[in-house]
């Protein structure tokens, strides 16, 4: 069975089906290119057909391009790409011509796109090659084109003809940040051209074509949804348009187009593209290149016909699809993050879904907790000590949905329905019926272990339950539990409304059921999770911490604070070091150094830290929530620049490289992140680089640590290892396994991934 197929009604209009055998969503190969290649001519060449209809068999148009495509590309070299991606660009200029005579522009038949839901990357760009685009009124349905989000960019004419559409600057959004839009908003922003009751799509379609092509009248139809021309007069006449187009001439085919917003060469172009080139480099910092070459590709493209765009998009998109950069995100980001989600790493078990869950705590990782289970549709007792303290737990809810109301991104029968989910009480007898309780409260032994022993008093003997812990040990949380089978850690980020990772903890007495309870869970609320073995901070805080760490060191060093920070950012991260101990409190820092300290004893490393951590907390600068710390605030919380007390205390003595601070920062996390797979902490190092992408926001340009090493090599990573122990010390000695790799010249994903892919 072919991926797409065509059928021609009495009326002449043949409509194109494409539907994936065996997919969910339709996602474009190289055959089936082929098959709608054969089929446009076909359609072209039959005198009976008087236009075309594009449109999908499934719920959803489709979710773009099969990676296995661009795999095989890749694998060719650069020619192979070039190649590929120039006959992707026959095929949709073929339709965007449609038969019409080069010279006079006439005689060609219209091709519509009827998109009956989501559309995405190749799934919105050869809709952009067709006359019109019609979508059915469908709110969850997202079009838009995401790719510079793993990487690369649009490179099948989507960013030449959306440029070219809609102007640079109008563009942007969707090409620079992989914005995506319901069909409503992508009408109104100009992305598609209309939007039709779902059952009229079809209907719709096909009366477009018959009025382009002439055989119908071309009258005035409301337009949907349904709009007033003065929407203050309810009398006032609806909305029409034209049933067709009077040419399937593409403005840039015309002699006369004028790009909207003015060519690169036109004064308010100049000004757009100078401008746009400030924003990129602003946002990326120079250290994603599929930005780069997108913008490349506009400028250029903008300079020149249209056909001779698609070139340069093909030769950028060539060079951002040989950069290790893009192959490295495609592969986190995307394939890996998937196949977590779709529990890579779950136990043989059967299914685990939950239906109750209770939340022990109302604070702040309590309520986000219960409000991201209630709104996936599952019921939440949330208890606190207080009436008062669980019922301000429950209020984090209303107020998420409020805002969600504001965004007209949630109706108020939407907002009854999830708060209706949650019972905030101080009964532990509510939790009964519930198969999983996350524990929520203050990171003390102590209370946490009162708190085990009232839910296991309240609950069934098939209940798993779980502590949210950031940095104790799950396997000495679980002395306190009866059943420590069932005992398991699920560490959330904060807020949790907003993080998309989960770290899962195995004890070392926990049971494969627990863990898939896990598992099942945090894929129901639309997570991505991680499992990782029990060991102090698990794996993200051991990452993170060092991180920090080495930007609190080399303040007391003497290295200009601002230096570190711009540091951190050049290569990538999205927060300089001190900016982060500001946002997660210079307290909890203190708190963090101490216990840690006591359980090291004469072994900890991090007293010169301490130095300066302790020092800002007796300053009373505890972070961005008192509005004071490493960095200076106004009144309402903004951050103004670093606080001129650093460099009173710490006066400038170091003036370090560079490349230099960049490589201390980096390396503190990368190798704890190969000591925690040494160790068995981690087991998995596609968890490795999507914990730490979406964890921390380690430079998500590299694809995560394990990814960043395999770009740079491990024998390079051990030559940077020697310099930096050399010069600051032993917490830089590289790792015995990264020293084996280095000698075999063995990489990562050579060693480790092809098992997992297995």
């Amino acid at each position: 069975m072919t991926d797409f197929t065509m059928a021609v009604d009495a009326d002449g209009v043949a409509t194109i089906t494409w539907d994936v055998a065996g997919k969910s969503m339709n996602v474009m190969s190289t055959a089936a290119f082929g098959s709608l290649s054969g089929l446009v001519d076909q359609a072209l060449a039959d005198a009976a057909v008087k236009g075309i209809i594009i449109t999908s068999g499934k719920k959803d148009f489709a979710g773009g391009m099969d990676l296995n495509v661009i795999a095989e590309m890749r694998a060719g070299g650069a020619q192979a790409i070039f190649d590929g991606v120039m006959t992707m660009h026959k095929v949709l200029r073929k339709i965007e011509l449609a038969g019409m005579d080069p010279k006079t522009k006439k005689g060609g038949k219209p091709i519509v796109a009827a998109l009956p839901g989501t559309a995405l990357g190749i799934g919105l760009e050869l809709p952009l090659s067709c006359h019109r685009i019609i979508a059915a009124d469908n709110p969850k349905a997202k079009i838009g084109l995401p790719e510079i989000m793993v990487g690369i960019f649009p490179g099948a004419g989507g960013t030449t003809r959306l440029v070219r559409k809609m102007g640079a600057m109008m563009a942007a959004p969707f090409l620079l940040e992989g914005k995506l839009s319901d069909p409503k908003a992508a009408k109104a922003a100009g992305l598609i051209d209309e939007v039709v009751a779902p059952d009229q799509l079809l209907a719709r379609a096909k009366q477009w074509v018959l009025a382009t092509a002439g055989v119908i009248p071309n009258e005035k139809i409301e337009v949907y949804p349904p709009q007033l021309t003065d929407p203050k007069n309810p009398e006032s006449n609806p909305v029409t348009m034209p049933m067709g187009n009077d040419t399937l001439v593409k403005p840039w085919d015309d002699k006369g187009y004028k790009m909207p917003g003015g060519a690169p060469y036109h004064p308010a172009g100049f000004m757009t593209f100078v401008g746009a080139n400030a924003m990129v480099l602003g946002k990326t910092m120079g250290v994603y290149p599929a930005a780069k070459a997108l913008l490349g590709a506009v400028y250029e493209g903008a300079l020149v016909p249209f056909d001779v765009a698609l070139r340069i998009e093909a030769r950028q998109f060539t060079s951002v699809l040989l950069n290790p950069s893009s192959s490295a995100m495609i592969r986190s980001l995307f394939i890996n993050k998937e196949a977590l989600e779709k529990g890579a790493n779950r136990p043989a078990v059967a299914d685990q879904t939950v239906k109750k869950l209770g939340v022990i705590g109302a604070g702040m990782m309590g309520a986000g907790i219960a409000y991201v289970a209630a709104l996936a549709g599952i019921e939440v007792v949330l208890i606190d000590a207080a009436q008062e303290s669980a019922d301000r737990g429950k209020a984090h809810s209303a107020d998420l949905l409020d805002k969600g109301i504001q965004r007209r991104k949630v109706t108020a029968e939407k907002k009854a329905e999830v708060l209706g989910r949650i019972t905030a009480t101080t009964d532990y007898a509510a939790l009964a019926g519930c198969d999983l309780v996350v524990e929520a409260v203050f990171e003390d032994p102590k209370v946490k272990a009162e708190v085990t022993a009232k839910v296991e008093a309240a609950v069934g003997a098939e209940c798993i339950y779980a502590s949210n812990t950031s940095t104790l040990p799950i396997s000495a949380l679980a002395k306190a539990s009866s059943r420590p089978d069932q005992f398991i850690g699920i560490h959330f980020f904060s807020p949790v409304d907003k993080m998309n990772l989960v770290e899962i903890i195995r004890g070392k007495q926990t049971g494969d059921r627990a863990v898939a309870k896990a598992l099942d869970f945090v894929r129901a609320i639309r997570k991505t999770p991680i499992v990782v073995n029990d060991a102090r901070f698990f794996y993200a805080n051991r990452c993170i911490i060092p991180y920090i760490n080495e930007g609190i060191r080399m303040v007391a060093e003497g290295v200009e604070p601002a230096l570190i920070e711009n540091a951190a950012k050049l290569v990538g991260m999205p927060l300089g070091p001190l900016q982060l101990v500001d946002e997660t409190s210079i307290d909890l820092g203190v708190k963090i150094a101490k216990a840690t300290r006591a359980a090291m004893g004469d072994a900890y490393p991090d007293g010169a830290v301490d130095a300066v951590l302790f020092w800002m907390a007796d300053q009373g600068r505890m972070g961005k929530k008192a509005n004071a710390g490493f960095y200076a605030y106004d009144a309402a919380g903004k951050r103004e620049g670093l606080w001129d007390g650093l460099a009173a205390e710490y006066p400038h003595k170091a003036d370090p490289e560079l490349t230099t601070v960049q490589h201390r920062l980096l390396m503190a996390q990368v190798l704890e992140a190969v000591r925690a797979l040494e160790e068995g902490v981690l087991t998995d190092i596609r968890e490795g680089d999507v914990g730490a992408i979406l964890g921390w926001g380690f430079a998500p340009w590299s694809g995560g640590p394990f990814s960043w090493l395999d770009i740079i090599g491990a024998a390079r990573a051990v030559e940077i290892c020697e310099r930096l122990v050399a010069e600051f010390g032993p917490r830089f000695e590289a790792p015995a396994l990264l020293r084996e790799m280095a000698a075999q010249d063995e990489s990562f994903y050579g060693r480790f991934g092809a098992k997992q892919a297995a």
